[in-house]
């Protein structure tokens, strides 16, 4: 099947079955892959797209309107091939923008003690997801989109040495107020997990 595919949602389903769904068609499009950005674009793309093809988000007034991740900024690689611009030894813990689909988004996110405020950090600190039906009436909130009035973000969770670190957030955005429930918390935990399991860290 082209990896396109993976994106098609079948006609009638409920939403436990969309998230079944798309869990499956994630877990093969990542199977045999360990690069963590490669695997976070695909599946930052499926969700976005499986979520669009799905009616009770579509494209309209209830838009899933970002799906991406945030991800602890020492996970990411050094420059091999050009000198560092900016050191980042001793820069205070942050999230930094990781792939995703959407408008340009906030490219780093403080979850140091005394600077956490937000969904995301609030979600990365807590290690619990975070399910904020108005956006507006959340403290602390980032408006990365004005646009965007409901959102949920669930931890990246990896065991380190029987320790349970967050590395990351997955965030969902939506147009709509109380745009997604528990089931979608319930099914983005598992895409999460998913995700965590699929990679190299």
């Amino acid at each position: 099947m082209p990896h396109a595919d993976s994106a098609m949602i079948p006609a009638g389903i409920d939403k436990a079955a969309f998230w079944a769904h798309v869990h499956e068609q994630l877990s093969h499009l990542l199977d045999g892959q360990r690069n963590w950005v490669t695997n976070l674009a695909n599946a930052s793309s499926l969700v976005f797209n499986a979520l669009q093809a799905f009616p009770p988000f579509g494209t309209g007034e209830r838009m899933v309107n970002w799906c991406g991740f945030y991800l602890n900024s020492d996970l990411f690689p050094a420059p091999k091939l050009t000198a560092a611009k900016d050191a980042t030894d001793g820069q205070p813990a942050r999230l930094l923008l990781g792939p995703f689909c959407g408008k340009p988004a906030c490219q780093l996110i403080h979850v140091s003690p005394g600077r956490v405020r937000g969904v995301c950090a609030d979600a990365y600190c807590q290690k619990k997801t975070v399910l904020a039906r108005d956006v507006d009436a959340y403290p602390g909130h980032i408006a990365c989109d004005g646009e965007t009035k409901s959102e949920v973000v669930c931890p990246l969770l990896l065991t380190v040495d029987g320790e349970e670190r967050a590395i990351g957030v997955l965030d969902l955005d939506c147009l709509a107020l109380a745009g997604f429930d528990e089931q979608d918390q319930a099914g983005l935990e598992k895409i999460a997990r998913l995700v965590v399991d699929a990679c190299d860290w």
